[in-house]
Parts: C-alpha cells; sequence; structure tokens
C-alpha cells in the first residue's frame, strides 16, 4: 500500500468514525468512502517559490459571508499536461494554505475549489503534491466556514489528482 492510500484509508476512517468528522450522523450511516483521482506522480512537485518582496495582507471571504486575513507568501509556476501555470501560497499563523479551482470544477471537484497545505523545504522550496488535494470541510457541511478561492488561483486546466467531490446519498428515496 503507497503512502497515498494509507494517507486516504486514514481520512476515510476519521470521517465515517471521528466526533470532529466534518460529516453529520445520517451522511456517517451512508459513508462508504470518499473519491479520488488515481495517484498521479506527474502531479508531484518540489518548486522553488518566488516570496513577494512585500507580502500584503488580503481579506478573503469565506462560505458563510465571513472573513478570514492571511498573507500572500509567494507564487510558483509548474506545468499541468504541458502548460505552464502559477498559483499563489498564502501564509497565516497556522502555516501556508494553497487553495485552487482547476477547471474540473463543479464536475469532478468541488466548485468553490481544494486546498493544500505545501511544505516547506531548504532553501526556498516547497513540496506540493496535488494528490493530497483535498475538499474544505464545507463541501460535506454548510455548517463549516471556509475561505474561498482567491480568483488568482483558478486554473483552466484540470488537475487529475486528490480528492474528487462529494456526492452524499441519502437512504431516503424521494417520491
Amino acid at each position: 500500500m503507497s503512502n497515498i492510500e494509507k494517507f486516504r484509508s486514514a481520512k476515510d476512517s476519521f470521517f465515517a468514525t471521528d466526533r470532529h468528522s466534518p460529516l453529520t450522523r445520517e451522511q456517517k450511516k451512508a459513508f462508504k468512502g470518499l473519491n479520488y483521482f488515481p495517484e498521479a506522480p506527474d502531479l508531484r512537485f518540489r518548486v522553488t517559490v518566488e516570496r513577494f518582496s512585500e507580502p500584503q495582507e488580503v481579506t478573503i471571504q469565506t462560505s458563510t459571508g465571513d472573513t478570514q486575513t492571511y498573507q500572500r507568501f509567494g507564487k510558483f509556476q509548474f506545468s499541468v499536461n504541458g502548460e505552464e501555470q502559477t498559483l499563489t501560497i498564502f501564509a497565516s499563523e497556522h502555516g501556508y494554505f494553497l487553495p485552487f479551482v482547476d477547471s474540473l470544477a463543479g464536475e469532478e471537484t468541488y466548485p468553490a475549489g481544494r486546498y493544500l497545505e505545501p511544505e516547506p523545504l531548504a532553501n526556498g522550496k516547497f513540496q506540493i503534491d496535488f494528490n493530497l488535494a483535498y475538499n474544505p470541510y464545507c463541501a460535506y457541511n454548510e455548517n463549516w466556514s471556509c475561505p474561498l478561492t482567491p480568483f488568482e488561483n483558478r486554473l483552466k486546466v484540470p488537475v487529475r489528482a486528490g480528492e474528487k467531490i462529494f456526492h452524499y446519498e441519502s437512504e431516503k428515496v424521494q417520491l
């Protein structure tokens, strides 16, 4: 079992059983695991982040209309299917944050985007693994407040890695 498979299995177990899971009790009863894209080694990058000379504080609206404050930390470039892309990494007291929306949003991926937590490495580099891309908790339960993806992190290419859109199917049948 690969590290990604172990990670996904542990996450599914957390969602199904943990009291901190974003799923409601009713959702947990029908939960059979999250949907993921197959592991994509070509969407795992070690990148150099070009730090912004003057970190800019930005206020990002959330799914519930609240706001959260972040610093625009830096940007990096990478390639998806031969197309160069650029994304911005944000920072807060909790660490680094990479929200993004890809061209599959609303069809195969959550419409408001997915998240990553870039791993800082030595010499200004970061590990960016789209296989770890996950849906915000508001994708499962509207009671959660999640930062919306800033416009600058909306990609026009598909990122077929990580978590897919969540579909909850109630055991109740509508007549």
